[in-house]
């Protein structure tokens, strides 16, 4: 009777290994770089479709809420306040989506070859980066269109980008890791993304948010402190020092936690998945 041998996949420590993430970043630029391509392979439009989502959206809610419902904008004109959060929205709706949802995708990748798993939800929190940088010089022509001028402020873009991105990392440490056990987590993420869209002030400023409800606010969506960042960085309004630090604080809590699960979970991967 011939014997059976097993091969057993499984990470080299139960810690996040930085240096091992190192050693395996020429996989992570392959994963970004054929996601992008993937992504845009045989369409009509091809990177338009980059464009094409947060312009479009943000014509329908200029429409709807700028015209129609007369929602404040503190001063800035509609199309360009909206278009300013879909900017950094539309990043994270895409980075999540694809993050949480990256070990399922890749299941035969899983359960065959040894590779650090965290690759997976970064390559998919990383790939829409390309999407961001050409709709954020359609924010750029929109600025001048209205009358406002790029200046050195929005340099502070790098850092709240860095933070969105961490914040979408950690969700999908979470998500991912979850989504291997339970699939029907995979319909509960867009609903959950368009969920947090109206609950972010996408559409509407946080001044209308009472005072009173700021911290809760932040701290159950840490996405809006973020969002407010980027219109003080582009647009020159109000400073959210008191709003971004408590969502710098959730965003740190749940990148921590997400990556201790993810790494608590990722020997049952394989064999689950």
């Amino acid at each position: 009777m011939s014997e059976i041998k097993a091969t057993l996949i499984s990470p080299s420590s139960n810690s996040l290994d930085l240096r091992e993430l190192w050693q395996y970043r020429g996989l992570l630029r392959m994963f970004v770089w054929r996601d992008i391509k993937l992504r845009y392979k045989q369409t009509v439009l091809g990177l338009s479709w980059a464009v094409a989502q947060p312009l479009f959206t943000m014509i329908v809610f200029s429409l709807l809420f700028g015209a129609l419902a007369k929602i404040p904008s503190e001063g800035i004109p509609y199309p360009l306040f909206s278009y300013s959060g879909l900017l950094a929205w539309t990043l994270f709706s895409g980075g999540l989506g694809r993050g949480a949802s990256s070990l399922v995708t890749e299941t035969s990748l899983v359960q065959k070859v040894y590779f650090p798993r965290i690759i997976l939800p970064l390559s998919g929190v990383l790939s829409p980066l390309l999407d961001f940088a050409i709709a954020f010089v359609i924010l750029i022509g929109l600025m001048i269109y209205f009358g406002y001028y790029p200046s050195a402020m929005m340099l502070f873009i790098i850092p709240l980008l860095l933070l969105q991105l961490l914040f979408t990392l950690g969700l999908s440490f979470w998500l991912s890791a979850i989504n291997v056990e339970y699939r029907d987590i995979a319909q509960v993420i867009p609903f959950l993304i368009q969920l947090l869209l109206f609950a972010s002030p996408v559409i509407y400023a946080t001044s209308l948010v009472p005072a009173r409800f700021h911290t809760a606010y932040m701290i159950l969506n840490p996405m809006a402190g973020i969002i407010e960042g980027y219109r003080w960085a582009i647009l020159g309004t109000e400073r959210p020092d008191y709003l971004l630090g408590i969502s710098a604080l959730m965003i740190i809590a749940i990148l921590v936690s997400g990556a201790i699960y993810f790494k608590h979970r990722e020997k049952a991967f394989a064999d689950v998945i």
